[in-house]
Parts: structure tokens; C-alpha cells; sequence
């Protein structure tokens, strides 16, 4: 299959490739189900569309300069849905079939593995939710699981380039002690309408306050917020806020280049003090930010004058990217090497 690369967007690009899907049912899961379908039949009244029993994870595979296919860690994903799994009481598979899933898909679908030159991936989305039909809302044993791969670009074309983005204060993500914390479907759709208000205005993406005196930074969009300042890397705490698995690659990163690490409350009015900021996640890896425009309070802190990164947002950048294709050491075996 002809595919321009350089050309992809973030976006499920239809490929034709294998998914696999299992199902659970009186206390077991299901054999393992490999097929090109990329419909699933659920029952109109199933725990997952009506009352949003899912849980979801993203990574990513990448063909290496030395030619190995490195899944990025697989491990801390599990664990990451594992959480979600126990916050919605839907049963979860084991760590052993969750990796070999995911890996089994990437070999199934090598031909769609972007090459090492472009800017993209091989997406790979573990799916969990509850298939039970249902009225009363409860805890339901029955669910599925699948995993599906899609070639993907880079989330903002720009790729490394700094963006604009905006303070929203008249929308909460999440709620301290929710689900904010785990990888569920409805932490997304609650931040739809104020996303869609950014872009009209146009801003690549918003910046939330905690929803209860909106004085703290919260996350970035879909992605956790970072800033630099004083040899010190600072990112927000807080139990609404989903633990990125690239936050906290880039926080032992930070550390690995001598800079301090800092996870802690960040008032809005500390922005002011930074000298970088940008959000991270697997989508993006890292966005820095030029500019957070704050309209209510008529203010903006601005991070790059010329258009630029600054450079410790670009070492940590470098670093990560290094490791992911096999450029730099994994000393801390975050990767997992699917074809030697």
C-alpha cells in the first residue's frame, strides 16, 4: 500500500491491517480474535455507549536507524489502563496478553510502519470497555478488549514548533478525585466545546485551571503542561491530571541532564517566571509554547520571541526522540523491541 508519509496527519488512516479483539464472559477472557474488520458489534444498550465504560491507551512504534521496531513503553501503558480498568469496575486482561496484543498487532501491520525518515509512527490504541447491554447504572463482567494500529503524523504539523495557546476558566476538564487521573473516553468529551472555542479563535490549544479557585494550572489541552525555569523542570501535581507517560519520561530525562525536578502546584501568576513552557504526551511528544494568552484577565506571558524552542525544551526533545529510534541508549528500558 503507497502511502505518503511526510503527508499523514494525527488521524486514523484506514489501512486494511489486522486488529485484534477479545471478549470477556462468565469470569474468563475469550480467545484472541484477529481480523481486518474495523467494525465491532456492541448492543445499543452496552455499558460502554450508554453510560462511558471505556478505557483507552495510545503508544507508539518506531522503525529505528539501525532497523529494530521499538515499541515505547509498553509496560507503564498497561499499567496506566490497569488503573482506568479499576475506576470504571471493568475486568482487565493480564499484563502478558496486553504486550503480546500490542505487539502482535505492530508485526501484523509492519507494511504501515512509517520509515525512519518521516515524522511519523505507528499509532498503536488499546481499547477496554464494557459490552454488557444494560439500564441500572452497576459494575457489569462482561467486556472487550481490542487493539488496533494506524499509521499516524505528527499532532501539530509544525512538529517542534512553539504554539499559542489560551487559559479557558468557564470549563472544567475533570474533578479532583474522579477520573481525571485514569485514561477514560469522557475526560476527552468533556473538553470538546472548549477546545473547539480555542481553535475558532485561533489557538492550538488550551490551558485549564483546577476547577475549584481556577488559580492553578491544570493540563494543556489532551496533554500535561511543563515549565522551565532556574536549571529546573516543573510540572503541575494534582489528582485530576492524567500521569503522561512522556511527562514522566521527561522528568527522569530532566534529571538525567542535571536539572532539578519539580511536580507541584503552579499558580497562573508563576507563568510570568518561566523561561520555556510546553505540553507533552504521546501524540505530540513535546509542543513548546510561545505565547498562553489569559483574555479574561487581559494578560499574556509569552515564552518565544522568535519562533523558535528554547533549548532545554529541544535537548529533552532530541533525547526522547534518540531513544525511541534507537539513536540513543535506553538505560532505563523503556523500550521494547519488536523486530530485531
Amino acid at each position: 500500500m503507497e502511502m505518503n508519509w511526510d503527508s499523514l496527519g494525527f488521524d486514523f488512516n484506514p489501512t486494511g491491517g489486522e486488529n485484534v479483539r477479545y471478549y470477556f464472559k462468565e469470569g474468563a477472557w475469550g480467545e484472541a480474535q484477529y481480523t481486518t474488520d474495523e467494525y465491532i458489534p456492541v448492543h445499543m444498550s452496552s455499558a460502554c455507549l450508554n453510560y462511558g465504560l471505556q478505557a483507552f491507551e495510545g503508544m507508539k512504534a518506531f522503525r529505528g536507524v539501525d532497523g529494530k521496531v521499538r515499541l515505547f513503553r509498553p509496560h507503564a501503558h498497561f499499567n496506566r489502563m490497569s488503573a482506568g480498568a479499576r475506576k470504571l469496575c471493568l475486568p482487565m486482561v493480564s499484563e502478558q496478553l496486553f504486550i503480546d496484543s500490542c505487539v502482535e498487532i505492530v508485526r501484523r501491520n509492519l507494511e504501515f510502519l512509517p520509515p525512519y525518515h518521516s515524522r511519523a509512527a505507528l499509532y498503536v490504541r488499546p481499547v477496554l470497555f464494557g459490552t454488557r447491554p444494560c439500564l441500572s447504572v452497576q459494575a457489569y463482567d462482561e467486556a472487550g478488549f481490542c487493539v488496533f494500529a494506524t499509521p499516524a503524523g505528527p499532532y501539530f504539523k509544525e512538529g517542534i514548533h512553539p504554539i499559542n495557546a489560551i487559559i479557558n476558566r468557564n470549563q472544567d476538564r475533570s474533578a479532583p478525585l474522579g477520573t481525571g487521573d485514569v485514561k477514560v473516553g469522557g475526560n476527552y468529551a468533556s473538553s470538546m466545546l472548549s477546545c473547539q472555542e480555542a481553535h475558532n479563535l485561533g489557538y492550538k490549544a488550551v490551558l485549564y485551571t483546577e476547577c475549584i479557585e481556577h488559580r492553578y494550572i491544570e493540563e494543556c489541552g489532551a496533554a500535561n503542561f511543563f515549565g522551565i525555569k532556574d536549571n529546573t523542570y516543573v510540572t503541575p501535581k494534582s489528582t485530576s491530571i492524567l500521569p503522561s507517560i512522556t511527562n514522566k519520561s521527561l522528568m527522569q530525562l530532566a534529571e538525567d541532564l542535571g536539572l532539578k525536578v519539580e511536580r507541584r502546584p503552579i499558580p497562573e501568576d508563576e507563568l510570568a517566571t518561566f523561561e520555556e513552557a510546553g505540553a507533552c504526551g504521546t501524540a505530540a511528544v513535546i509542543s513548546p509554547i510561545a505565547k498562553i494568552d489569559d483574555l479574561e484577565e487581559k494578560k499574556s506571558f509569552v515564552f518565544s520571541k522568535d519562533g523558535k524552542p528554547g533549548p532545554i525544551s529541544t535537548q529533552l526533545y532530541n533525547k526522547l526522540r534518540g531513544i525511541q529510534y534507537g539513536t540513543e541508549p535506553d538505560i532505563h528500558g523503556w523500550t521494547k523491541v519488536v523486530i530485531e
